[in-house]
């Protein structure tokens, strides 16, 4: 039987950036220093291949501090943690590698250089999100103000409008922190912002693509989980370049063949905790099926590398 042709258009950068490819690495070294079990506490990276691979090398993955023993290392995540939780692993003299992303730890500087400067902060970001929690754990409670809407912004309360400063989540979706940023500077003229953009390159870069790629497309579909909110955004990002079909998918299996029948161009990407593995086992997904000419859709070159702790470093 004659196979369909299909045009396939690859989104370039796609999938892991720098700071996912060090997290993961951090955890695949503390194994190899001090051996199995090394704590995780939080998923190291939003994506359950990755959490899955590493379980079974010997990782072990909590969700609060108290559930690991305090002869084992631990690991923070790459979404960062409060101030509080390293704090504690010191008191309890643990081994502890933090390996949030260093773009994520830049925010975390600005924020306590902000408020040394007397300054409350606003953070625009997802309620709940391990990031956000992170960072609105590094100063005390009341001193950062969350807002995850231009609706927010008229309605939230601070201490003095002329001495303001905001934040952002590193995975949000450029255009719509660019609406955000505007109402805050609408209604607080004075508030401060972040000397370079908090978003970071990798999702910036991967938004870029997505817009480039969406209006050559029938259909697209994002290869990332659904806890993860870079992912999310490209999928939004996705439908609003003007692709009628944008959908998140784990893997090749949650692909919906049935919805995408009659279509003769597809746009593929990967969320930045997606690894190539499962970028690839879409792509073969689509060759058995259709007939596939694949196009890259290249807006940006990324060679950032971010080094591992000294810690892991050093011999045992």
């Amino acid at each position: 039987m004659t196979k369909p042709p299909l045009t396939l258009y690859l989104a370039a950068p796609r999938g892991f950036c720098a700071g996912v490819d060090r997290a993961i690495k951090i955890v695949e070294m503390a194994l190899e220093k001090w051996g199995a079990p090394v704590y995780v506490r939080h998923e190291i990276v939003h994506n359950k291949f990755v959490v899955d691979a590493l379980r079974d090398k010997g990782a072990v993955f909590v969700e609060e501090l108290d559930e690991c023993p305090d002869d084992r290392p631990v690991i923070f995540s790459a979404h960062g943690v409060p101030k509080a939780v390293p704090a504690t692993a010191a008191q309890r003299e643990m081994v502890y590698v933090d390996a949030t992303c260093p773009l994520v730890s830049k925010v975390h500087i600005e924020a306590q250089r902000h408020a040394d400067n007397g300054l409350q902060m606003i953070m625009i970001g997802h309620k709940g999100h391990p990031e956000t929690v992170g960072t609105m754990g590094q100063l005390p409670e009341g001193e950062v103000l969350l807002v995850e809407t231009v609706a927010d912004v008229a309605t939230v309360e601070v201490r003095d409008p002329s001495r303001l400063a905001f934040v952002t989540q590193t995975t949000l979706s450029v255009d719509d922190t660019a609406d955000i940023v505007a109402a805050l500077h609408a209604r607080f003229p004075g508030i401060v912002g972040p000397h370079k953009e908090d978003i970071c390159y990798a999702t910036t870069n991967r938004q870029e693509a997505v817009k480039a790629m969406a209006p050559k497309c029938d259909a697209m579909l994002v290869v990332g989980a659904p806890n993860s909110s870079n992912s999310k955004r490209l999928v939004e990002v996705g439908a609003r370049a003007g692709c009628n079909y944008a959908q998140l998918v784990q893997r090749a299996t949650d692909i919906d063949w049935r919805a995408l029948e009659g279509i003769t161009s597809m746009g593929i990407t990967a969320g930045a905790s997606a690894p190539e593995v499962l970028i690839a086992e879409v792509i073969d997904a689509f060759k058995d099926r259709y007939d596939t000419t694949v196009e890259m859709v290249v807006t940006a070159e990324e060679n950032v590398e971010f080094k591992v702790p000294r810690v892991l470093r050093e011999p045992a």
